[in-house]
């Protein structure tokens, strides 16, 4: 124990005290203070969502160097720092994270109700500074809260439903394919089959990959989400205000250069409790090749249906023949479903959006 003597005057008695008390910590207790932190899991079979838990803690301060005991002996679990997915008892403050238990029904919050795995609990409790410390940016920085709840959306909370067992589509739907390229399907197939050699030492061995699987595709979502999606929310933000200089309505978007916006559009207005009269109905930008493209807005995300398709007389026609029915130089075509047209200048894609809307 470091004792530091301040500047100014300190009692005999209180400095030999603190000396005598430093003297006096048990030795097992310097050792422990000394050690690594210990991550106790289950042995035997292992499943993706313990192996993320594992990796996620080792992203964080206190956990960084962690040693993982894999075990069910209660008395070995309870000389761990930190437990997940075994010993039926969920206690943040006593660091442990199992969600098997009778009774357990914790969810991530924020809209989300899909029951937490050991992926999930951990994400819950630590994703943040995890985020935080991969994207290298202050915890407090409000892209930190919208990529930690990104990467539960998008990629914690499948893991939690399949571990869970709850079944991503209504009971009396039957799947027309089975596929089992998903994480959770890849941790398993790492478990050796019934005529492997399948010992403790395999199973841990077997596990560290587990885990190292689970992290490179957590850190490749997140580095996706972090250095492309949300950069692009930035721009589509710019983007609305500066198309107002264009179309003071609100209805026409004009990128100058391509990015995925449809979701971005959507959670903004969201947000913002737009009404559905203030809502943008065309987006407008360039594509490879010099000409530009005119996309109607679909009603959702990853909806086919629009909230105003391109006029009916324009679809399906193409070149001269959709210039002369458009009245509108330039034209290149107009999809049949009218979800979307090209033409090859940037007022004639402004100039179409602007007729369909009067139309």
């Amino acid at each position: 124990m470091l004792v530091r003597i301040a500047s100014f005057a300190t009692p005999r008695s209180l400095l030999f005290r603190a000396m005598s008390s430093a003297a006096h910590v048990p030795q097992a207790k310097k050792q422990k203070l000394d050690q690594p932190k210990v991550i106790g899991t289950h042995n035997g079979t292992f499943h993706c969502d313990e192996a993320l838990a594992v990796f996620l803690l080792r992203q964080t301060a206190t956990y960084r160097d962690s040693e993982v005991k894999r075990t069910r002996d209660p008395a070995i679990l309870e000389t761990c720092d930190i437990v997940v997915d075994v010993g039926a008892v969920y206690d943040e403050h006593k660091q442990l994270f199992d969600h098997h238990q009778r009774g357990f029904t914790e969810v991530f919050g924020h809209g989300f109700e899909t029951k937490l795995s050991s992926a999930g609990l951990v994400f819950k409790h630590f994703g943040k500074e995890v985020v935080a410390n991969k994207t290298q940016l202050p915890q407090d920085d409000p892209k930190v809260m919208t990529l930690w709840l990104k990467m539960y959306k998008e990629f914690i909370e499948a893991i939690d439903g399949i571990d869970n067992g709850i079944s991503q589509y209504p009971s009396d739907v039957k799947p027309k394919y089975k596929s089992r390229t998903d994480l959770s399907s890849r941790v398993g197939q790492l478990n050796p089959v019934w005529n492997q050699p399948s010992g403790p030492d395999v199973l841990d061995v077997q596990f560290a990959k587990a885990s190292r699987l689970t992290g490179e595709e957590f850190t490749g979502k997140l580095n996706f989400y972090a250095d492309a999606w949300l950069p692009a929310r930035d721009l589509l933000i710019a983007s609305i205000e500066s198309s107002k200089r264009i179309d003071p309505s609100g209805k026409i978007l004009v990128f100058e250069q391509f990015l995925p916006w449809k979701e971005h559009l959507f959670d903004l207005e969201a947000e913002q409790a737009m009404p559905d009269s203030d809502k943008a109905v065309y987006a407008v930008y360039p594509e490879d090749g010099g000409s530009w493209r005119v996309q109607a807005v679909p009603v959702s995300s990853e909806s086919f249906e629009s909230r105003k398709a391109l006029p009916e007389a324009w679809r399906g026609l193409r070149d001269d023949t959709l210039s002369a029915a458009s009245g509108i130089e330039g034209c290149v075509f107009v999809h049949a479903s009218g979800f979307i047209g090209g033409n090859k200048t940037k007022e004639g894609a402004l100039k179409l959006a602007r007729a369909a809307l009067e139309m």
